[in-house]
């Protein structure tokens, strides 16, 4: 297995590469073609003579956006199931009152909260809270990065 290098602000964020260079360009590329394709055929005799054309824009088109939608859902799987572990964590590592208050937190609160560390957490959480910090300014505050390598 390949070593692993500490995760901060600057390296957090994950590229797929099947997916965004492989999938995301093919399926983009298909449109554009797709629509090429129509607009040459619209210059030839009208739209009703080459309604082929408009149907491979339209199919192009549904594919590209099934292949956002896919990517999407899987991401907001993963912030449910990150907004259920960090208040089990929250849970364990906060005193009252900070505790009773977990429930308001956010659900881009809770996704930035879950690189901090458990010794910085409280803090966090009661600026998080009294400022209204956004995901990424939770994120800019960590001090100690806890690393999350499996995230989708």
């Amino acid at each position: 297995m390949a070593e692993k290098h500490p995760q901060t602000y600057a390296n957090h964020t994950r590229l797929d590469p099947p997916f965004h260079f492989f999938v995301l360009p093919v399926f983009g590329l298909g449109l554009l073609f797709a629509l090429i394709h129509f607009f040459a055929h619209i210059a030839e005799g009208g739209l009703f003579d080459h309604i082929h054309a408009f149907l491979l824009v339209v199919l192009a088109a549904a594919l590209l956006t099934a292949v956002f939608k896919i990517r999407l859902y899987s991401l907001k799987m993963q912030d449910r199931v990150i907004r259920l572990e960090e208040r089990l964590r929250l849970t364990q590592l906060l005193a009252e009152p900070l505790r009773s208050r977990i429930p308001e937190l956010t659900e881009d609160q809770l996704c930035g909260l879950r690189f901090a560390s458990d010794a910085e957490i409280p803090k966090l959480v009661e600026r998080s809270l009294s400022e209204k910090l956004s995901r990424a300014d939770i994120k800019k505050a960590i001090q100690v990065w806890r690393p999350d390598y499996w995230r989708v």
